[in-house]
């Protein structure tokens, strides 16, 4: 971080075959040894399986996936005085979006057996049936933060 000044944001271009900024964000957070050909690959393949299964757009079944993924509020470590305190915080909409496609990846990858784009498509489809690993990481989260209510004013 700066001392003085911002970090200007970049600008996120839209990915090549929906000109989504979403899920250009989504394949960049998969990429691995900046293999970007073979993220891409995995998520548009994930998106063929769930236009199939789905019956319907997959960028907005994909788009309705990541919202029902992202978290709201999450708690962040605070020391006062000799104690630390898990003090609830609203989250800024692009973390949640960041913490929300790290999410959807990480419990696709811990699915079983099949190829990663089987694994990738069934997370999506149960974060859009509001179930699966990831959707339960955000009800954690928020369950976390709503117990730590009480720590609230200790936010700045």
């Amino acid at each position: 971080m700066p001392r003085r000044g911002t970090i200007k944001k970049r600008k996120v271009v839209g990915d090549q075959k929906y000109g989504s900024v979403l899920i250009a964000k989504f394949i960049s957070s998969l990429l691995k040894e900046g293999k970007k050909s073979t993220a891409e690959r995995i998520v548009y393949g994930a998106l063929d399986q769930i236009q199939a299964k789905a019956k319907e757009d997959p960028l907005k079944a994909f788009e309705k996936a990541i919202d029902n993924v992202r978290p709201l509020l999450e708690t962040k470590s605070r020391r006062v005085g000799g104690a630390t305190y898990q003090v609830p915080i609203e989250v800024d909409m692009s973390r949640s979006i960041s913490v929300g496609c790290r999410w959807l990846i990480h419990y696709a990858q811990e699915r079983g057996g099949r190829t990663m784009v089987d694994k990738l498509t069934a997370e999506v489809l149960d974060a859009l049936a509001n179930k699966g690993g990831a959707v339960k990481k955000r009800e954690d989260t928020h369950k976390m933060a709503e117990a730590n209510r009480a720590f609230a004013h200790y936010r700045w």
